[in-house]
């Protein structure tokens, strides 16, 4: 039986479903996009409006077919960190710039090549594969965030939290009906904060919500703005890491696909969600925000709720922008805990891997025959694993190509050479 979808992608809800729907989704994505910023020195204010109108503008150029939220890209941190200390920051987001362009050229050459060497490339058992390994490569993060303290210590407090919000999430996604249903991430998130609030207002040592970030934020300022600059080691040297972020946007794309139950491959086409991703990056670029990418907590977020609606992912987008310039507000969020974010992220990126081992179940993929079962176990066991091709490029940058994007190249690769099998033996 067919999960029931509550709104497809062409559908637009209601004004008082839609704003509730769209902040679960800017929950979802916050933590991740404001985290790279920081981690790299770059503006969270610009981070957060170049999300937003990347994300609309990655929704124009699909035509409004695809329910993806755009955010901060963790794969390029090690570009922007070593550009930015070698040459300054301006030549990183110039490196990106070009990325971005990159994957649009990419994006051409696979709208006149065809896509059907996708299908010889990509069977169910390298999707069903890349899916899983998409979801179980994130599950160390949750856990992570769920278990230990700023210092890197187990926190019986921390778990306790996590457990609350996820058992609270759980509840809403298994026993809540109609619109309290579809909001069952938010309610999680909502839950599980209070419980941490109460908690410390009851017992002083465990109040580990920090507001202070929210008293030194201005109420409404612009976001800090940046301007490119070119020079070809820094391009050169982020066209090679987009070849991995291009591998981790197949894997994105395929698990959207398996969730939503269309083949966003054939429409609106890998070539204009490639193009769409690249022109979301150069366009951060340009305005100084960190690369962009489709975020797997958004998908997460659909998968459970079943709301698939592209509507509300642009309502998240818009509410991105405008929380670009309040910053108060802004920071509010900010004072999630991580704890609050690890119980969430254990339904979503669960789910996630979920929906893979869907995706061979549903594909009857037969593990009797030993082709499919090397493939599978390859990709598995370096993607989550934490498989690594690394080298150097000169004395100032070191590539590498790990994780999903390793095991998604390498089991394309198997599935190419490997000869088909007979004997299941």
């Amino acid at each position: 039986m067919k999960d029931k979808t509550i709104l497809g992608p062409s559908d637009r809800p209601s004004l008082a479903r839609w704003i509730p729907l769209s902040i679960q989704h800017v929950f979802a994505m916050f933590g991740a996009t404001v985290l790279v910023p920081i981690l790299t020195g770059l503006s969270v204010s610009t981070a957060l409006f170049t999300a937003g109108t990347g994300t609309l503008l990655y929704i124009l150029i699909t035509g409004a077919k695809v329910p993806a939220f755009l955010g901060s890209s963790f794969a390029f941190i090690p570009a922007l960190t070593a550009i930015g200390s070698a040459y300054g920051m301006e030549y990183a987001l110039g490196g990106a710039f070009c990325a971005g362009i990159f994957y649009a050229i990419v994006g051409l050459i696979i709208k006149f090549a065809g896509t059907g060497w996708l299908d010889r490339a990509l069977p169910p058992v390298v999707i069903g594969s890349v899916i899983i390994v998409i979801g179980l490569n994130l599950a160390p993060t949750a856990m992570s965030n769920a278990m230990y303290d700023a210092s890197g210590n187990y926190s019986l407090v921390y778990f306790s939290i996590a457990l609350v919000t996820l058992a609270i999430a759980i509840v809403a996604t298994i026993f809540f009906k109609g619109f309290f249903n579809t909001l069952s991430i938010l309610i999680g998130l909502v839950g599980g904060y209070l419980f941490t609030l109460v908690m410390g207002f009851f017992v002083p040592a465990y109040d580990i919500i920090d507001f202070s970030v929210v008293s030194e934020a201005t109420w409404i300022g612009f976001p800090t703005f940046a301007i490119p600059k070119f020079s070809l080691v820094p391009i050169v040297t982020f066209i090679i890491v987009s070849l991995a972020t291009i591998c981790e946007h197949l894997g994105d794309t395929l698990v959207t696909s398996k969730v939503v139950g269309k083949d966003f491959y054939k429409d609106p086409g890998l070539h204009r969600t490639l193009t769409g991703d690249g022109f979301a990056t150069a366009w951060a670029a340009l305005w100084g925000g960190p690369p962009n990418t489709t975020y797997g907590e958004n998908i997460g977020v659909m998968a459970i709720t079943k709301v698939y609606s592209v509507w509300v992912i642009g309502g998240a987008a818009v509410i991105a922008v405008i929380l670009s310039f309040f910053h108060k507000f802004g920071a509010i969020i900010q004072t999630i805990p991580g704890p609050v974010l690890g119980g969430i992220s254990m339904l979503l990126y669960g789910l996630i891997a979920s929906s893979g081992l869907r995706t061979i179940v549903e594909s009857g993929v037969d593990y009797k025959d030993k082709r499919n079962l090397t493939i599978s176990s390859v990709i598995l066991v370096i993607g989550i694993g934490g498989g690594m091709l690394q080298f150097s490029i000169g004395s100032e940058f070191t590539f590498s190509l790990g994780g999903v994007a390793l095991a998604t190249v390498v089991g394309i690769l198997l599935n190419l050479v490997l000869p088909k099998t007979v004997d299941h033996e």
